[in-house]
Order: structure tokens, then C-alpha cells, then sequence
């Protein structure tokens, strides 16, 4: 099936992300979320990214009015009816994700493919949700998305040979570089990449170091380009939590077991970037 009309459920840090890629490679885009002002918060940070890459001679200006214009703006699921292709960029909690995929189900085209963004929910139990499991199908960008070369497409059980040909022409339309992952909690990026920072954490938490030094050895002793402290405050420790206790869950394995301080950061709201506080202070 060709896909013309995009639709991302989300217009946060993730979600406006994806839509920005999608409309820039030509998709006509549906960007839904909740409240209009999160949908216009969104459309504001692609045009202001947009108008950056203007500045630097990267993009012409018309070239940016028309990709703002292949963008609507949604907050009603029902929009996504006209949708070809659906991803799901909302929070990472199993419940809100099972009812977005149970009203898509019933809203889209029994041919339209529902992708979820999921950091490391296991794509069947998303699927099982549907009546149309052959066609959902893990597609896990990177953040920042506009930049992030990477998209992770995970096959769950039931994942069907063309729904996943077409997630990875996708993704190759959009100028990524997807990689195949099979469906285990965390997959292969987050079921690396997490351990590493809830290890950081506890090394925190232990007194083994302090967050500057802790990230000053990964940035110039491992050459990571941010300290793994510092990249947990990106990503929201909101989100690390949900995909430790995920893994944690998943495996029962005891080295997946969030660090007590990780937790007690998310109770008192300290979220990272988006809260102002997190390991550090912004």
C-alpha cells in the first residue's frame, strides 16, 4: 500500500520529531495529541528548528513554508481515519498505549499499519490489543529525531512480511538507517543502553562518584558524546524508570532492577531537561 498521509499520536519531544522527518520527506502529516497546546507547542518546535536550518543555508525558506504545510494539527483521534500509516509517540505507559491501539483500531482502515514508539514494550502485547496484529510493528526513533540517523523496527510474532517492508522503506524515505530487532523487553537499544545508565546511577547513588566526574569518564574515558547522567536527564527520568521497571518486569532477572535513587528523583518530579531538574539543573 502507498502511504501519502502520515499520522503521528504525540506532539511532544518524540512525536513532533517524527512528524517533522515524515513531512520533510514528502508525507502529508497528521500530528494528534491531547490539547491544542501541546499540538501548537509541537508545530512551534519544527518551525523553529526549521527556521535554524534556513539560517545555516541548509533548507530554502520556501522549501520550509512547505513542509509546515504538509503539517495538520489534530486532537481528535477520529482525524486519523484519513491516515495511511499511523506511529503511536505517546508516554511510555502500557495502559495509555493499549487504549490509543484498541480506538485506532476501531478509527483506521483495516489495511493501515499501526506502529508504535515504544522504548521497550514488547510489540505483541500492544498487538494482541487489535484485530489486526499482522500489522503492528515496533518503529523506535532516536532522540533528537531530526538528527538521529537510527530507527530500530521491531517484528512482533505476528508482524506481517509486507508490514514490515513497508516500515522500512519508511524508514529509508525519511533518511534513516533502520536496524531489525526481534521482540524481547528493551530490544537491542534500550536493553543496552539502559542498564548502562541505571548503572551510572547506582554508582551515584553509592558515592562511587560525583555526576560531573561519572559523566566525564564515559564522555572521555569511553568517548561517549554525553555522560550517560546527563543523557538520562534528555531522555526524561520519567521514561528510564518506565523502561527499567519494563525490562525489570519482562526478564526477572535482579540486574534490571531500577536504582532506589532513580526512583525517588521521578516521585519528587526532578524529570531531567523537561522538568528543570534532574541530575542536573537547567
Amino acid at each position: 500500500m502507498e502511504v501519502k498521509t502520515f499520522g503521528v499520536i504525540g506532539a511532544g519531544q518524540m512525536g513532533n520529531g517524527i512528524a517533522q522527518v515524515a513531512a520533510m520527506s514528502g508525507l502529508q502529516v497528521i500530528m494528534n495529541d491531547i490539547k491544542d497546546e501541546f499540538v501548537q507547542r509541537g508545530l512551534n518546535n519544527i518551525a523553529g528548528i526549521l527556521a535554524k536550518n534556513v539560517e545555516k543555508g541548509k533548507m530554502a525558506p520556501e522549501e520550509r513554508e512547505a513542509v509546515l504545510g504538509r503539517i495538520k494539527t489534530s486532537t481528535g483521534l477520529g482525524d486519523l481515519a484519513s491516515a495511511d500509516f499511523v506511529v503511536e509517540a505517546a508516554t511510555e505507559n502500557e495502559s495509555i498505549k493499549f487504549q490509543l491501539f484498541r480506538e485506532l483500531d476501531a478509527i483506521c482502515r483495516p489495511e493501515v499499519i499501526l506502529a508504535t514508539n515504544t522504548s521497550s514494550i514488547p510489540i505483541g502485547r500492544i498487538a494482541a490489543q487489535t484485530k489486526r496484529p499482522d500489522k503492528v510493528i515496533g518503529m523506535h526513533f532516536m532522540n533528537p529525531v531530526p538528527v538521529m540517523k537510527l530507527i530500530e523496527v521491531i517484528r512482533g510474532l505476528a508482524t506481517s512480511d509486507e508490514t514490515f517492508k513497508t516500515t522500512w522503506d519508511l524508514s529509508l524515505r525519511f533518511k534513516k538507517t533502520p536496524a531489525l530487532a526481534n521482540d524481547y523487553p528493551g530490544f537491542i537499544a534500550n536493553r543496552i543502553l539502559m542498564p548502562m545508565i541505571n548503572e551510572a546511577v547506582y554508582c551515584l547513588y553509592h558515592g562511587v562518584g560525583t555526576r560531573e566526574d561519572i559523566d566525564t569518564v564515559m564522555r572521555l574515558g569511553m568517548n561517549h558524546p554525553m555522560g550517560p547522567l546527563a543523557l538520562a536527564d534528555l531522555i526524561g527520568l520519567d521514561t528510564c524508570l518506565a523502561i527499567m521497571e519494563t525490562l525489570y518486569d519482562g526478564f526477572c532477572d535482579s540486574k534490571y532492577r531500577p536504582c532506589p535513587l532513580l526512583r525517588k528523583y521521578v516521585e519528587a518530579g526532578w524529570l531531567g531537561k523537561k522538568s528543570g531538574r534532574g541530575f542536573y539543573e537547567y
